[in-house]
């Protein structure tokens, strides 16, 4: 006779239960390890970053320049672009309307009767 036959039944109803619910958390516990290595790498980072500006204000200062000045330029360049009427992005082009003409076309209603335009 082991150990655990000689737990009383409640007991072992309570330990069932109790594995039951730790398997159907495994995979919310891989979920929280791999959020908490993320956060733990954010942090080492972090520390590291802080050291290394710490050290170097010159090139920190320098680095955060460069990059307000790449943010700039690309600002501009998406001005720039808008204003002249180009597509900022993809390939559309503009279609300019043409002016039909004048009692020679006919539309559809919604009742399916033909119409004039000019009415």
């Amino acid at each position: 006779m082991s150990k655990f036959d000689s737990l009383p039944d409640r007991a072992l109803e309570l330990v069932h239960a109790i594995s039951a619910n730790l398997k159907d958390a495994a995979p919310k516990a891989g979920q929280w390890l791999e959020t908490g290595a993320k956060l733990g790498v954010v942090k080492a980072g972090a520390r590291t970053a802080g050291g290394f500006i710490r050290r170097n204000p010159v090139v920190a200062v320098a680095a955060v320049a460069g990059a307000g000045l790449l943010w700039y330029a690309a600002a501009r360049r998406k001005a720039r672009k808008q204003a002249e009427g180009e597509p900022i992005e993809g390939s559309a082009r503009r279609i300019d309307a043409r002016r039909a003409a004048p009692g020679g076309s006919r539309r559809r209603t919604r009742n399916g009767s033909d119409e004039t335009a000019a009415e």
